[in-house]
């Protein structure tokens, strides 16, 4: 996803920019009737350890550029990752006669210039990037601590699975035929750990935690990234199944967001455009409790998903996708909307080397008055869900199943762990039932307190 530029190093950026004009200018000179360029630069290094020792350190420095060309109404995406002028000649004449050849589109086009994002002369810093290095020595210990971290529990059936650290820092350029031009730089600091506890019967049971963030100063704690991952392992002990059943499900704040994926997979301007989506009939319509609401905020200051921009070069906004439970609207990309015969919102998202589909910034599904436990006192018994595995979706009706693990509930505590469940319903009834918890957390690109839904079929023994 595009973000914002942060200017630290404007002489590389400027030197972006100019190769991405000389590379638009010799794409209308080879018969291109628009084009759009964009160049990267990314730098990364992480470390990886295991039961105190190095697994991995690796270290990338890589650069890549992107032509997307349009000759009429049919078009082409050419990436290369060398910069000669011989191999630039041959990118702008393999991408130009690339789209010669490519299928009619009648939807294929820049971004409408209406919408492209105009710099102010103040705009807000949005705090994307911290210029902060770590030499891997120091991604080492880091790793090292938070193996500690969660040994330090003491407990015998508890062992490592995996340490890691470390942090990338991006650039990224883009040009258009049509005047538009944006930088922006980024960064991302992450660490995680993963542990294995083992029963007596030799039984294993894995789980984690991990956090990324745009600020170094902003990772928690390696001691209790540590801890808590060890802890949960350690919960999982002792796992059972259970009978199949319809019962309440209270859907971890961890993997909540995977059931409203789903929802924002199915609200997609490319899905609703084809018609393979449950939802393509609902645009207007009340799908959640009316105290349910859906935010993207694009704008959010050290926002994983932040930008003044989306991958077209149309300006983004905060906007309720669901508001008071009611569908507002689309998520549109150019293509997606022109066949929808609406604007662009703002979620086009590509990569260098492919035409661009749609994507969220900073989704956020906000926190209702109740505390996970208050709602398991309502539910009475039930499944906390706290991992899932292999969803399926019939993109038709909203028919949905996954794979789970988590803790069965009895007048509303806690009794067990189990697994080897499944979890199923109607996507639409699960939406219009879910009710929030207050445990929401902001720290991504899509956060959801807690979510309750009574009577879902679980699958067991």
């Amino acid at each position: 996803m595009l973000q914002t530029r942060n200017d630290p190093d404007s002489a590389r950026a400027d030197a972006q920019v100019q190769r991405l004009d000389d590379i638009l200018t010799a794409a209308r000179k080879a018969g291109a009737d628009a084009c759009e360029a964009v160049f990267a630069e990314s730098r990364s290094l992480s470390v990886g350890v295991r039961k105190g020792e190095v697994e991995t350190v690796e270290r990338d420095e890589n650069s890549d550029l992107g032509l997307r060309v349009f000759v009429g109404r049919k078009q082409a995406v050419v990436s290369v990752s060398e910069f000669s002028k011989a191999t630039l000649d041959r990118l702008v004449e393999r991408a130009v006669a690339m789209a010669t050849l490519a299928p009619e589109d009648p939807y294929a086009s820049l971004a409408d210039p209406a919408l492209l994002y105009k710099p102010a002369a103040t705009k807000p810093d949005l705090q994307l990037f911290d210029p902060t290095h770590l030499s891997a020595e120091s991604l080492q210990q880091r790793a090292l601590d938070i193996e500690a971290g969660g040994l330090a529990t003491g407990n015998d059936a508890l062992q490592s699975d995996a340490a890691s650290t470390g942090y990338v820092q991006n650039m990224w350029s883009m040009l258009t035929s049509d005047g538009f031009r944006g930088t922006h730089q980024t960064s991302l600091f992450f660490q995680s750990g993963r542990f294995i506890a083992t029963d007596a019967d030799g039984n294993m049971e894995r789980d984690g935690e991990g956090r990324s963030v745009r600020f170094a100063a902003d990772l928690p704690d390696v001691n209790d990234t540590g801890r808590l991952a060890a802890e949960r392992a350690l919960a999982s002990l002792g796992a059972r199944k259970i009978e199949t059943q319809k019962a309440a499900v209270l859907f971890d704040k961890r993997i909540a967001k995977s059931v409203i994926g789903q929802f924002l997979g199915a609200i997609s301007g490319s899905m609703i455009a084809r018609g393979s989506s449950f939802l393509k009939k609902k645009l207007g319509h009340q799908l959640f409790d009316s105290s349910v609401q859906i935010i993207d905020d694009p704008l959010r200051v050290r926002g994983l998903g932040s930008c003044f921009f989306d991958d077209e070069g149309v300006a983004v906004s905060r906007r309720a996708i669901i508001r008071d439970g009611v569908l507002s609207g689309w998520l549109l990309n150019t293509g997606a909307g022109k066949q929808l015969g609406m604007p662009s919102t703002g979620h086009a998202s590509r990569s260098l080397a492919s035409p661009p589909g749609v994507a969220t910034h900073n989704i956020t599904l906000e926190a209702g008055t109740q505390s996970p436990e208050a709602l398991m006192q309502l539910a009475g018994k039930g499944v906390v869900v706290t991992s899932m595995f292999g969803p399926s979706v019939n993109n038709d009706t909203g028919d949905w199943s996954a794979g789970a693990s988590g803790f069965w509930f009895e007048n509303g505590v806690i009794a067990y762990p189990v697994n080897e469940i499944t979890v199923a319903g109607n996507l639409i009834d699960i939406f219009k039932r879910l009710v929030p918890a207050s445990d929401l957390e902001v720290r991504g690109t899509m956060d959801t307190p807690s979510l309750l839904v009574e009577g879902l079929s679980l699958g067991g023994k």
